[in-house]
């Protein structure tokens, strides 16, 4: 689908925001939990690890988003 409006581009960019961030979940999910369940680190670099792995869950999600929505737009594959 290719928006011509505003209203569908917003739909688009919220169907793809939704697709990437359901698809990369269980990714993040499990590098919490294996952190969480480090030995070798303190709580706080725990949690630093933690932050750092939803900073990188973040990243990846918007990046994902806009290839999807820019590929969808120009018909790429």
């Amino acid at each position: 689908m290719v928006p011509t409006n505003k209203e569908q581009l917003h739909k688009l960019v919220s169907a793809k925001t939704i697709e990437a961030y359901e698809e990369l979940a269980p990714q993040v999910v499990q590098l919490i939990d294996m952190t969480k369940k480090d030995d070798k680190l303190s709580e706080a670099e725990k949690w630093d690890e933690i932050s750092l792995h939803m900073m990188g869950y973040v990243k990846s999600c918007t990046n994902e988003i806009l290839v999807e929505v820019l590929a969808e737009i120009l018909g790429l594959e």
